[in-house]
């Protein structure tokens, strides 16, 4: 893996975890807790969230040949998720759905941790970012250094995810919920060219089209 594909490895994790968006969720099903809390929720959250995105990224393609779905066929539907995914972020249906999950978590008094449901999966290792580390894995498998650069590259995004998390009062307050849409708006921009890229990669490994 060369460093222009490490990159295009982080910012495509970064972009599909999305962690500008989750700083309010996260603060809506953190509310009234003390600083420890929220530290201890979000490490554990971020800490599951890693080891399934880890497993997905070294076992997800052996588990789609035993199920019998050939890895451009996966490409083209990861691709065309991570855009369902992209055009949920333009017109904020992302957050507003990320919302309703937090206030009903935050509505059940029977569940005080939401590190594992709703933080841990779905909303940072949920569909998306699960098909976006097989994807990336698919393309990087020629060597054990490569995979360890792309899980190297994994764990920065969900330290970033992480740090988002501990800063996320401040960073509410700095951007304000007009900023925050703006970033998002633009992340879903830059994620809806990452997604075609995706499903034209697909196409070309059926064949029906040229490299």
């Amino acid at each position: 893996m060369t460093l222009p594909d490490w990159i295009t490895a982080f910012f495509t994790l970064f972009l599909i975890i999305d962690p500008i968006a989750l700083v309010p969720v996260f603060i809506a099903l953190t509310l009234g807790m003390s600083s420890r809390q929220r530290r201890a929720i979000a490490l554990r959250a971020c800490l599951i969230a890693l080891g399934l995105l880890t497993l997905f990224g070294l076992a997800g393609d052996k588990l789609l040949t035993f199920i019998g779905i050939s890895m451009p066929a996966f490409r083209i539907a990861g691709g065309m998720l991570l855009f369902l995914t992209a055009l949920d972020m333009l017109f904020d249906r992302r957050a507003q759905r990320r919302e309703g999950q937090a206030q009903a978590q935050a509505a059940d008094e029977h569940h005080n941790d939401p590190s594992v449901f709703p933080l841990a999966t779905p909303l940072i290792a949920g569909p998306g970012a699960l098909a976006t580390m097989i994807l990336l894995a698919a393309r990087h498998d020629e060597s054990w250094s490569g995979l360890a650069m792309l899980h190297g590259a994994l764990v920065l995004a969900v330290a970033a995810t992480f740090a988002m998390f501990l800063v996320s009062g401040a960073v509410e307050r700095v951007l304000g919920r007009v900023g925050i849409l703006v970033v998002t708006r633009l992340m879903g921009m830059l994620l809806a060219a990452l997604a075609v890229q995706f499903v034209l990669d697909g196409v070309r490994g059926t064949g029906l089209i040229g490299g």
